[in-house]
């Protein structure tokens, strides 16, 4: 039972340094699409390209941020696991309380 506790500690541990690693990546993704939104818009604006270019990149932009707010959700419940696992939790009746 000992092993099991430990071992679902590094797990969570583990599933948070990558998940970090992973919202980095995201987040540069992030950014890269909407500096491509404001490059496409106005290159739309002075004529240069049409405006299903812009509505790609938007599209393209929306997709990474839903990647990250799905990384986001992940890491809460990894971080919320591992107080469990580390013997944490958390009281309903005192949080309804407050």
């Amino acid at each position: 039972a000992v092993l099991a506790g430990f071992q679902e500690v590094e797990d969570n541990l583990a599933a948070l340094r990558i998940l970090e690693e992973e919202a980095k990546v995201q987040d540069e993704a992030v950014r890269a699409a909407r500096e491509s939104v404001v490059l496409t818009t106005n290159q739309y604006k002075a004529g240069i390209v049409s405006y299903i270019n812009v509505v790609t990149v938007q599209t393209t932009q929306l997709s990474n941020e839903r990647t990250a707010v799905g990384i986001l959700g992940r890491r809460l419940v990894a971080a919320a696991t591992l107080v469990k696992a580390l013997g944490g939790g958390w009281d309903a009746a005192a949080v309804a309380r407050k």
